[in-house]
């Protein structure tokens, strides 16, 4: 038999009066925390106890190998909450067959409260330090924190909860909660890490209204959109959904495309800022059914960039950035199962842009000209292929060639190291700022653009084109 004994909060009134039978009744009594205040009260009724080792593995087949068919762990509070060697034991004594009883005393959570008055009309977060950087509380519910053991584990906590509330924001700290010797403290955030801290220490962390707290670096934006989606939070944001966000989407996309053509960083900045919004908005809502969350996104594609670069994080090598997309479409064809290079080019893009993709796509696979006369010379055929559809009249062969034609147009892009789509909307804006300027100049010269014949419109054209560049 396994006794799993709770030592409570500290001093003789946390011990149970069960869990002080149990210890006596066991002829062996390993403790992990032997500094703990009950252990006190356990020498003054003459148990003998022996401290645990302090690795969880050693410790646990310390335990379950014991020649004693009766032994007893007793650990700090309820054995249940804040000892993972409990929970260790606990598993590891079931995994064995190892029968199992429990003797609770309270855990520090409630002399804690006790010790501050501090009402938790809601619930309170209890979290262990050790965690950190891992932990994500919720900081519009209080929280109590343990194993607060050191200097350095209590500075890693103040620059956790420094990302989450503002410095003035009052913290409480609780040395032996439950005993006789009780202490608070009572600290402004910013000047927690020159209090002291031992094994006995506790930090009690009020809750902080949204509006008070502090939003840093991405995890802070990422509790912004959290908040934003909450029950309490904007009637437009928990409307959306994956579908409705969609032309968002795309809209944000293309704006941060004409921040890039403007080449003004500011600009840039911002519009990049709102396409990211996009993506923690859907993964957000994501995380709301438990398909995933914004961690396991950035996780996920970290593996993926990695697993991508083995020439950068592996044994692998590759001279140039052709070799490297080479390497990149062969790896990605291998993750994804994909049985063509084609596949995974999304159709939802832009015509122009999938084209180019396509046949950059096939090119690196071997399906090219040699050269760009090659690709000039197709142009020729299909402009000749295209003039014979439009005489014979049949707008399905004319469609058909029309796009063998564009097609081909994309391929002479490629070859000179140009992005199609980039071009025609570069030549869109000149169309627009020219055609502009023409609707201005004739209305300066009180011309109706109808009006013109076309020897007219020609002169005009040729002045806009040098006129608006």
């Amino acid at each position: 038999m396994l006794y799993l004994v709770g030592l409570g909060a500290g001093g003789a009134q946390e011990l149970s009066e069960q869990a002080l039978h149990a210890l006596r009744r066991a002829p062996r009594v390993f403790v992990s925390q032997p500094t703990h205040p009950s252990t006190r009260l356990l020498q003054l009724a003459g148990i003998a106890f022996e401290p645990c080792p302090a690795e969880p593995e050693k410790a646990v087949a310390t335990l379950l190998h014991a020649p004693e068919r009766t032994i007893a762990l007793a650990v700090p509070g309820h054995p249940l909450l804040g000892n993972p060697l409990a929970a260790h034991a606990l598993a590891a004594a079931a995994e064995a067959g190892r029968p199992v009883r429990l003797v609770p005393s309270r855990s520090a959570l409630e002399p804690a409260l006790e010790a501050t008055l501090h009402a938790a009309p809601d619930g309170v977060q209890v979290i262990s330090a050790a965690r950190l950087p891992h932990a994500t509380p919720d900081p519009t519910l209080p929280a109590l924190w343990f194993g607060i053991e050191t200097p350095e584990r209590l500075r890693a906590l103040h620059a956790h909860l420094s990302l989450r509330y503002p410095p003035d924001h009052e913290v409480v700290l609780v040395h032996a909660p439950g005993d006789v010797s009780v202490e608070t403290r009572r600290v402004p955030l910013a000047q927690l890490t020159a209090m002291p801290c031992d094994a006995l220490t506790y930090l009690l962390v009020p809750a902080c209204p949204r509006r008070e707290q502090t939003y840093a670096g991405f995890e802070g934006l990422a509790r912004v959109v959290a908040a934003l989606r909450a029950p309490d939070g904007c009637p437009w944001d928990r409307e959306q959904t994956h579908e409705s966000l969609k032309p968002h989407l795309l809209e944000e996309t293309y704006e941060t495309l004409e921040a890039i053509d403007r080449a003004d960083p500011a600009e840039l900045r911002e519009e990049l800022g709102d396409l990211l919004l996009q993506v923690l908005m859907h993964s957000q809502i994501a995380s709301e059914t438990g398909a995933f969350d914004i961690e396991q996104v950035v996780q996920h594609l970290t593996e993926k960039l990695i697993a991508r670069h083995p020439h950068v994080f592996g044994d692998a090598h590759a001279e140039t950035a052709a070799q490297v997309l080479k390497n990149w479409d062969a790896t990605k064809r291998q993750q994804k199962g994909r049985d063509s290079v084609l596949d995974g080019v999304p159709r939802a893009m832009p015509a122009l842009a999938r084209a180019q993709e396509i046949s950059k796509r096939a090119a690196r696979v071997g399906f090219e000209w040699d050269s760009i006369d090659g690709v000039l010379d197709k142009l020729r055929e299909e402009e000749t292929e295209l003039r014979q559809a439009i005489e014979s009249g049949d707008k399905g062969r004319i469609a058909s060639e029309l796009g063998d034609l564009l097609f081909t147009v994309v391929n002479i892009a490629r070859h000179a190291k140009v992005d199609a789509e980039q071009c025609l909307r570069q030549m869109v804006d000149r169309f627009t700022v020219r055609f502009q300027w023409m609707e201005a100049e004739a209305t300066r010269q009180n011309r109706l653009l109808e009006s013109l014949s076309a020897d007219e419109w020609e002169d005009l054209w040729q002045q806009a084109k040098r006129e608006a560049r």
